[in-house]
């Protein structure tokens, strides 16, 4: 109903008695007849007089006086004093009455007539001259300082779960949604947020928001509030040593926390079993109940360490009387270390298998190569002390000790096979049996070939011939070789290459000092730099074949010297000594006929004088070229 109707109904009930009389007196009344200067303009056809601006003004303050004044945005009590099917007529007093929606009064199944209710005024008039009032606004309004005010005091307020939104739960405090974090619902964590929705809890106002009028609730601090005194007053009668039930409430991968009943201890993993486990879920499961004795405890920090296994006797005080010195025990790897790996003989008893006990063999064993974790070994005790509560193990002591009759099976000059099982930059390792292994040192590989590494000779488990050449028993240590196989080949070779012989071969390697020439039956020799210099002056290369002198030859070092610049040189030397041979022959030759000539001649004459003056200057010419050729 609008404010115009409703002030035009009140008049009409004003107006409806006055019309009434005045009909009743004009039929009473006989008509008089006015001049018409002397008829009262101001009445109008309804009888109803016009007043002067004056009346007019004290009229309107004397009505205006029997309404309340207020502003907007103010909370007041309104009656209710109408319904329909969509809204509620409220009278706060004013000129004319609000509408608000019945929409609003959802919580107020019972609203009747006559009712006192909370409105707040949005406007006095909005554009259609209404009066707009709002409960729900109201109910906001007094809400939020309600909130505030309970936030201030620390009061426990009770709200109403109404849906799940991300991260939390809304809750309807006083009217008003706030918002219950996740983390602020239990003090365990909470997955199923679904289970809440509906229920009616009690909160505490934890942060409120002026500016946008938020504010954030906790049930979950009401909870810690109890507990703290329960804290209190668990801690003030522990002592170490005291045995405790409690509930497993959270299970991670460095221990459990136990539920003391309002105070959590914390059970390190490495105190809830005497023998070694990876992760506490191994032992313990959630929810369960357990007994525990208290540890240690911080009265300041309020932490306490719990013990489970502690109520337990330690396994080494129950060893069984079977495990002693040189008893065969199975364990299984807990634990893998450079030095060895540790064998778990039964819960909480452990020992410690070194590398050196693994094989009798002397060759360097990485344990983390050799050793997997879980896998079981048999072993046999070496040492064994109740006390320290510590044990050795030997798994090579499972069996015979292959160095007691290394003289008979593997005797010196013996040949085997066996396997390059490492390989270092001076030698190659051979295992010739389990256990039993030496080392080919990268002089003995080849009788003919130096090598810069042994790999390039041979891999890591290849097949080997060896031949022992020593044997080291207190050091448990083989010398072996492999050119040894073979003849040694120097004995005939210095037959093959003397010096001064030339022979063909080429040139496999080369650097600034000189080159390695390989020879005849895969024979090395070295040629240096300066050996190296052609008859052309042209360099020569890797892969190049040309002829070599064998210039030095050491059978006791294996080495041998060649060089090519003395090849074309002896050849240049010889070639110089024909020529002169040649013309020692023809002046012999000429001496000789001179010499003949000579004795048939008894007397000279002036012809025979110039003849023999001929052949005298050619024996000259002859012997200056000889002379010429020497130098």
């Amino acid at each position: 109903m609008s404010e115009n109707n409703i002030i035009n109904e009140q008049n009409a009930e004003q107006q409806a008695p006055q019309a009434a009389a005045a009909e009743t007196a004009t039929k009473k009344a006989p008509v008089v007849e006015t001049a018409h200067d002397d008829f009262d303009w101001s009445v109008d056809k309804r009888n109803v007089s016009s007043y002067s601006k004056e009346e007019k003004e004290k009229y309107d303050q004397t009505y205006d006086s029997t309404f309340k004044v207020f502003e907007e945005n103010t909370l007041l009590s309104g009656t209710v004093v109408g319904i329909t099917n969509t809204d509620v007529v409220i009278n706060i007093g004013f000129k004319s009455d609000g509408l608000i929606s019945l929409n609003e009064f959802r919580d107020l199944p019972g609203l009747k007539i006559g009712d006192e209710v909370e409105v707040l005024v949005v406007e006095k008039e909005d554009r259609d001259g209404n009066l707009h009032l709002s409960r729900k606004q109201a109910r906001q309004k007094r809400a939020w300082e309600k909130i505030v005010e309970v936030y201030k005091t620390g009061e426990v307020v009770t709200g109403t779960v109404t849906s799940k939104t991300k991260g939390g739960l809304i809750v309807d405090v006083y009217g008003m949604e706030t918002f219950l974090p996740g983390s602020q619902i239990d003090v365990k964590p909470v997955t199923d947020y679904d289970q809440f929705v509906g229920k009616t809890m009690e909160f505490k106002v934890v942060k409120v928001n002026e500016t946008i009028r938020n504010a954030v609730v906790s049930h979950k601090a009401l909870i810690e509030s109890d507990i703290e005194q329960q804290r209190v007053d668990i801690i003030s009668k522990l002592e170490k040593g005291q045995v405790l039930e409690g509930t497993i409430k959270n299970i991670t991968d460095f221990g459990a926390f136990i539920d003391l009943g309002g105070l959590d201890g914390l059970l390190y993993i490495t105190d809830i079993s005497w023998g070694r486990i990876s992760h506490p879920s191994e032992v313990l499961q959630m929810d369960q109940k357990i007994n525990v004795v208290v540890l240690d405890f911080d009265d300041e920090k309020r932490r306490i360490s719990l013990g489970y296994k502690q109520l337990t006797p330690h396994p080494w005080d129950t060893l069984p009387a079977t495990i002693t010195e040189g008893a065969k025990v199975k364990g299984k790897v807990v634990n893998i270390e450079d030095y060895g790996a540790f064998l778990e003989i039964m819960p909480g008893v452990e020992g410690l298998v070194h590398v050196s006990e693994i094989s009798w063999a002397s060759t360097p064993i990485n344990a983390k190569e050799f050793f997997k974790l879980g896998e079981e070994y048999e072993a046999v005790v070496v040492t064994l002390s109740k006390d320290e509560r510590k044990m050795s193990l030997s798994i090579k002591q499972l069996t015979e000790d292959p160095w007691s009759t290394i003289e008979t099976k593997f005797p010196v000059d013996s040949r085997h096979k066996g396997i390059v099982k490492n390989i270092t930059p001076y030698g190659v390792f051979v295992e010739l049996e389990t256990g039993i292994g030496g080392m080919i040192h990268i002089s003995d590989l080849s009788w003919i070939k130096r090598f810069n590494h042994p790999s390039e000779y041979t891999k890591v488990g290849n097949e080997i011939d060896v031949v022992i050449l020593g044997i080291d028993k207190e050091n448990r240590k083989l010398s072996l070789g492999h050119k040894q196989i073979e003849e040694d080949p120097w004995n005939t070779f210095e037959t093959i290459f003397p010096i001064n012989s030339v022979h063909e071969g080429t040139v496999v390697k080369k650097d600034e000092k000189g080159a390695t020439v390989q020879l005849q039956y895969g024979l090395e020799a070295y040629a240096p730099a300066r050996h190296l210099r052609t008859e052309d002056e042209k360099p020569i290369n890797v892969e190049d074949v040309k002829e070599f002198m064998i210039i030095e030859f050491d059978r006791s070092e294996k080495r041998i010297l060649v060089s090519h610049t003395r090849v074309w040189e002896k050849a240049q030397a010889e070639e110089k000594e024909a020529v002169v041979k040649e013309k020692r022959a023809e002046a012999d030759k000429t001496r000789k006929a001179v010499k003949n000539i000579q004795g048939k001649v008894e007397k000279a004459t002036l012809g025979d004088l110039g003849a023999l003056a001929e052949l005298r200057e050619k024996l000259k010419q002859s012997e200056g070229g000889e002379e010429k050729s020497a130098q």
